[in-house]
């Protein structure tokens, strides 16, 4: 491994205007990242991804590297370009082995992030390391948001999220509450009652798109985000259409085949494929097949209604009529993306809202209440993790200069009443016997104690 990543290493030209830098929508030094690695400094070369990119190993194994990164490499005018991917991935992994630092000096202000997805992610990091008491809050009962219930094991290893949870949470003194949905039982009202001078709203996108045709109930029937969630949940058979074909497509097409599935087909409205060739060509090879130009017209028990497409003079779709043919099956997944479903939008007071039901916000996510920002799925629609990120750093800064400019806040009326000390786990033990023996200074017979007759020590001796 170490190897083949020098070797792509040594491919980078180390450009003065690195095309590779704009293409990358964080920004990533990556001809510097490169020479440190060169020059053996791996440790400063993961420092300043992390630095730059709190998922960076994240980024490296799910960012669609063809059309960022790799796609504005030069190499790839004339030839294959550098896959940075691997080299950020190695330098990433290795490097986070060592990095088991502890949380950064208190600054006495407490920040809400709600949503444990990549933007919230991002957000705690960067406040934590200002100091900030950085509470998590999530509606699943672990972090990662989409990227843990939304892609696949196989592509992005749960490990991966957990190591992140424990080295840049749980070390950093970041706290997580699962399985807590803001907008419920807790309103932003009740945040900033207890204290947290900003709250970032990161909810993301859980409500499946639904087709809008018959059979969309029937028990055969998943949608994308519902499988890919817990897909040993469904029982699906051996042969499976996939509806839509963007990444989440993929992944549902893939998933199946993992599952047991033996014929798993791609059906697509349109004559392109959405999902980026990265990703199709995976499915292809692993035996997925893909049906162009089709409309769902309904789902049955025994399989899907499919109508031909052909476009107009005017460049639209429409099905042609007589085409309906009935495509066998034996389960059914609607992969057509995802819609807001939060109920923060519903129930917060002063958040204004976009067509579309997100949450309006400038472009450092200020929102319409002061004191709460917004980014990410709720507020920009669905998008990849990478621009999650990019989008968290810039409303983290806004965030820490909003709260500098706040006073401290007051501290509780019962911050000085009297403290219960805690009873010890050993005199917890003598009281669950319920009868111990006592020794007095001047004798070293033992007499007995009933702590079940409230009998201490002292009575007896």
């Amino acid at each position: 491994m170490a190897l083949h990543v020098m070797e792509e290493a040594n491919r980078c030209l180390g450009c003065k205007n690195p095309r590779c830098r704009e293409g990358c929508p964080i920004h990533t030094n990556i001809p510097e990242v490169i020479r440190l690695l060169k020059n053996g400094k791996l440790n400063d070369a993961g420092w300043m991804l992390f630095e730059n990119n709190p998922l960076t190993t994240v980024c490296s194994i799910v960012c669609n590297h063809e059309k960022q990164c790799e796609g504005h490499c030069i190499r790839g005018i004339k030839d294959v370009p550098v896959h940075f991917s691997v080299i950020e991935n190695y330098i990433s992994t290795t490097y986070a082995n060592q990095m088991v630092k502890g949380p950064a000096p208190s600054n006495g202000r407490k920040v809400a992030i709600i949503g444990a997805g990549p933007s919230g992610l991002t957000i705690a990091v960067i406040l934590g390391r200002y100091g900030y008491d950085v509470t998590i809050f999530d509606s699943k009962d672990r972090i990662g948001g989409v990227m843990r219930y939304g892609i696949p094991d196989f592509r992005l290893p749960d490990a991966v999220l957990d190591d992140f949870a424990y080295r840049h949470l749980e070390l950093k003194g970041i706290r997580f509450r699962p399985n807590t949905t803001i907008g419920g039982a807790i309103s932003l009202d009740d945040l900033f009652r207890d204290g947290y001078q900003s709250v970032f709203v990161g909810a993301g996108l859980w409500r499946p798109k639904t087709l809008h045709i018959k059979g969309e109930t029937l028990g055969h029937v998943a949608f994308a985000i519902n499988y890919l969630a817990s897909p040993k949940a469904f029982r699906l058979g051996e042969r499976v259409i996939v509806i839509g074909s963007g990444n989440s497509a993929m992944d549902c097409a893939r998933t199946a085949i993992r599952s047991g599935a033996h014929y798993v087909t791609v059906f697509n409205r349109r004559d392109q494929i959405a999902a980026s060739q990265y990703e199709s060509s995976y499915a292809k090879l692993e035996g997925v097949e893909f049906e162009m130009l089709k409309s769902p017209l309904e789902i049955r028990d025994d399989g899907v209604v499919f109508a031909d497409n052909e476009f107009d003079e005017d460049g639209k779709l429409h099905p042609i009529p007589g085409s309906e043919k009935l495509y066998p099956c034996t389960g059914v997944i609607v992969a057509v993306s995802q819609e807001l479903g939060s109920n923060i939008i519903n129930t917060a007071k002063g958040l204004e809202k976009e067509d579309g039901g997100i949450i309006a916000v400038d472009e450092d996510g200020h929102t319409s209440r002061p004191g709460v920002f917004a980014a990410g799925d709720i507020a920009h629609g669905a998008g990849t993790v990478v621009h999650a990120v990019a989008t968290g750093k810039r409303v983290a800064e806004a965030m820490h200069e909003y709260m500098q400019s706040l006073p401290l806040p007051e501290p509780s009326p019962y911050a000085n009443v009297p403290r219960v000390e805690p009873v010890s786990s050993s005199v917890i033990a003598e009281q669950a016997i319920g009868q111990v023996y006592c020794k007095t200074k001047s004798s070293s017979e033992g007499k007995r104690v009933d702590y079940s007759l409230g009998q201490n020590c002292r009575d007896v001796i």
